[in-house]
């Protein structure tokens, strides 16, 4: 599941017209690995652009199930894949846990 995405995620940047940043494969597999391990038995990954930074969203639509990684563990991982912020949040709906990227604009093609 968490492989699928991240080819989701990068192909959906490349045809918005964007360089795969670095580390997005680890940052997308990261989120929806950990909003798996709250039990559920769907997420859904969102993703979004605005001035040129990638918002990446994973949602569990389930509550966290005890020993799920939590805040301690989840956000210095994906501060070290270089993210501009990410952060986690537990609601009655589930837990979210996103992740903002730097974007780079693809070299456009001469014809």
């Amino acid at each position: 599941m968490a492989a699928k995405a991240a080819r989701e995620v990068a192909g959906r940047l490349a045809a918005w017209g964007f360089v795969t940043p670095r580390h997005l494969d680890d940052v997308v597999r990261l989120v929806v690995e950990t909003v798996v391990e709250d039990g559920g038995r769907r997420v859904s990954v969102h993703l979004s652009e605005q001035d040129d930074r990638a918002l990446i969203l994973g949602f569990s639509h389930q509550a966290a199930a005890p020993g799920a990684p939590l805040a301690e563990t989840v956000l210095p991982a994906l501060r070290d894949f270089g993210t501009d912020s990410c952060g986690t949040e537990v609601t009655s709906e589930g837990r979210q846990v996103w992740a903002l990227l730097a974007l780079t604009a693809a070299p456009r093609r001469s014809r």
